[in-house]
């Protein structure tokens, strides 16, 4: 896993130093992505009474960003985990294990957009499942190139904190739309 966080940021830093072409404003540019995911927890458990283990838990990932300048985005994330599940709460102090019903976890983000390519998320939303709602933060990073005009493709790594709970990482590789909206 350390080798490959390596790559990705040797790989960002090259990219940093590519001459780029001068490009369109992104001020005023929708952006809708759809991502296939894996939402890793190190503190799974098989069952309520099992000890801990590693979770690789399948998931979805439907973004939306509205670019409100050249440099700063705000959007609405959202993850959808397709599997149940039980997670211990290591954060909450105690040895209390949580079962998780295909939560979703929407997120409200800012992004900020370091080079052509990279950007990096922050935002604050909640894990909802039957069972209940747990508070979380996000921080994130995005990785996108254009593949034809109007489309991207992207990588994103994601973590987030659940608030007394537990704590999972997100890695996804996505498709996205953007737009404009034409004024009258």
């Amino acid at each position: 896993m350390n080798k490959v966080v390596l790559f990705l940021f040797v790989l960002l830093g090259i990219q940093g130093y590519a001459q780029e072409e001068p490009e369109e404003s992104e001020k005023g540019t929708h952006r809708i992505s759809l991502s296939l995911s894996h939402n890793n927890v190190s503190q799974g458990a098989k069952n309520e009474d099992s000890n801990s283990k590693w979770l690789s838990l399948p998931a979805w990932s439907l973004d939306y960003d509205y670019w409100i300048s050249d440099k700063w985005a705000i959007g609405l994330h959202t993850d959808f985990i397709v599997e149940d599940f039980f997670v211990k709460a290591n954060l909450s102090g105690d040895d209390e294990v949580l079962e998780r019903s295909s939560p979703v976890a929407p997120a409200a983000v800012g992004i900020y957009k370091a080079t052509r390519h990279s950007s990096f998320l922050f935002g604050a939303g909640a894990e909802i499942a039957k069972e209940e709602t747990l508070f979380l933060n996000r921080i994130g990073y995005e990785w996108g190139t254009e593949i034809s005009e109007g489309w991207e493709l992207g990588l994103t790594a994601c973590y987030d904190f659940r608030w007394n709970a537990y704590d999972s990482y997100l890695i996804g590789i996505g498709v996205s739309r953007k737009f404009k909206c034409k004024k009258k």
